[in-house]
């Protein structure tokens, strides 16, 4: 199905309308595959394998002059042989072969490629040449291209796996990364939470699509709610401020090659500019980028901005059943700017007829052993009204956890200690959305990015 603004449309709808230019990348009506393979070991098998087995509903094409069928599918010998209306060509063929099959793409009517490809750029100065002849193939031919020299597209919306490995869990974050381990890390952890990625894209050497073209559509996809991006660099630092400014969803970014060394990294990975690291953090603070440093707050600030709702306020409190993890949640608070508040007096009495006698009444909230599910809910409930977050820990096996939180509501769950219980109830909020993290320090620090984005952090 198409997701397009809000519209559903069957993949070989009649009347499907490509309103945007890289909709022949994510909500293609068909797709060939070019250096489609009967070895299981090579990417030509396992992408097509993917793009079979993701539940795309249209067409797809394995072309190889060598084979008659692969997977069960008939083989087209060459790209002149396709039939007409092919919307995007996943090109998986030696590097100097590359150049003139975008050129029989354009020709053949094909509007976008994704060259898996390596061989360009990466690898030195004849790879530049052969990467420019194919940046003058696509111009000519009004070819848009991914890559070369990357790990493809995943659009799970569409059932659209043309990359590696196949995941397909749906859900609201979308990823950009000039890496594609990296990137598929993200959507890995993603769909291991079931908490899914609305797109996964692996820019590779950005001879054409970069990261602000991507930016641009994600901008406008019905899908998305957060961005997260690894870049190495920025090509083009105009049009992507202009495009950021104007981007209403939130965008995270790891930024490498902050070192000497790390520029050198990145500049031989995929010929990207690094630039100096202290105009990025100065242009990332200017368009409320939020900036991380690691691959895990990468995951963790995204998560957090795209299923949790918006604050309206900055006063938390924190309901625990470990008195220590409250205290960290406590500290990580302060050290974000977020507003510790004191319970209402009213409030605390309130608490002080549903807690057992030796629970101190305070913020934190110790629940200590007795923190049963029942006696969450009751907390919970009587606290609600009088803050504007509450920050939900889950300190040892607590059965029915999930039958406390609400989605949709203030909640920042955090849940450890719990063994095979915790991953029961952890499994539970995830398939209701309710993102759910692992230790207090993460869970509040990914809050926090919350609500800076929002504009109510300190």
């Amino acid at each position: 199905m198409l997701h397009r603004a809000g519209v559903v449309l069957a993949a070989d709808h009649p009347l499907r309308i490509m309103s945007h230019p890289l909709d022949s990348i994510f909500c293609p009506r068909s797709v060939a595959v070019i250096g489609a393979s009967n070895a299981p070991e090579k990417y030509g098998y396992i992408i097509l394998k993917n793009l079979l087995e993701a539940g795309f509903a249209g067409s797809v094409y394995p072309v190889n002059p060598k084979a008659t069928e692969i997977l069960g599918r008939p083989c087209t010998r060459s790209i002149a042989d396709l039939p007409p209306g092919v919307d995007l060509a996943v090109i998986i063929i030696p590097a100097r072969a590359v150049p003139q099959a975008v050129a029989d793409c354009g020709q053949r009517g094909i509007k976008a490629a994704i060259i898996i490809s390596g061989g360009f750029a990466e690898s030195g100065e004849a790879g530049a040449a052969l990467q420019r002849e194919v940046v003058e193939a696509a111009r000519r031919s009004g070819v848009r291209v991914v890559g070369p020299n990357c790990q493809g597209v995943n659009n799970p919306h569409h059932g659209l796996c043309a990359s590696w490995p196949l995941l397909t869990e749906q859900g609201e974050i979308a990823v950009i990364s000039q890496s594609g381990t990296v990137g598929a890390a993200l959507m890995d952890w993603a769909s291991q939470e079931r908490l899914g990625c609305s797109a996964f894209v692996s820019l590779g050497n950005r001879c054409d699509v970069d990261e602000t073209d991507l930016i641009d559509y994600l901008a406008q996809d019905a899908n998305t709610r957060a961005i997260a991006a690894y870049l190495e660099g920025v090509k083009d630092l105009a049009r992507f401020r202009e495009v950021v400014s104007r981007c209403g969803k939130p965008i995270v970014i790891l930024k490498s090659g902050r070192t000497v060394e790390g520029r050198r990294a990145a500049e031989s990975h995929t010929r990207s500019l690094a630039g100096r690291d202290e105009l990025y953090t100065a242009l990332f603070r200017q368009l409320r980028i939020h900036r991380v440093d690691s691959l895990e707050d990468l995951y963790d600030a995204a998560k957090a901005l795209a299923y949790l709702p918006k604050p309206g306020g900055r006063r938390i409190l924190t309901i625990t059943s470990s008195g220590g993890s409250g205290i960290l949640a406590t500290d990580w608070a302060e050290w974000s700017g977020l507003q510790v508040a004191a319970l209402p007096g009213p409030v605390a009495e309130t608490l002080r007829g549903l807690l057992p006698t030796h629970c101190i009444v305070a913020n934190p909230l110790d629940l200590t052993g007795d923190g049963t599910a029942a006696l969450y809910r009751k907390v919970v409930e009587a606290t609600a009204p009088h803050f504007d977050y509450q920050v939900i820990i889950f300190g040892d096996p607590i059965l029915q956890a999930a039958d406390v939180v609400t989605p949709g509501a203030p909640q920042l769950v955090i849940f450890l200690g719990g063994a095979e219980v915790e991953r029961q109830e952890r499994a539970r909020m995830h398939q209701k959305k309710v993102p759910v993290f692992p230790t207090p320090e993460r869970g509040v620090r990914a809050l926090a990015r919350l609500f800076a984005f929002n504009g109510v952090a300190a």
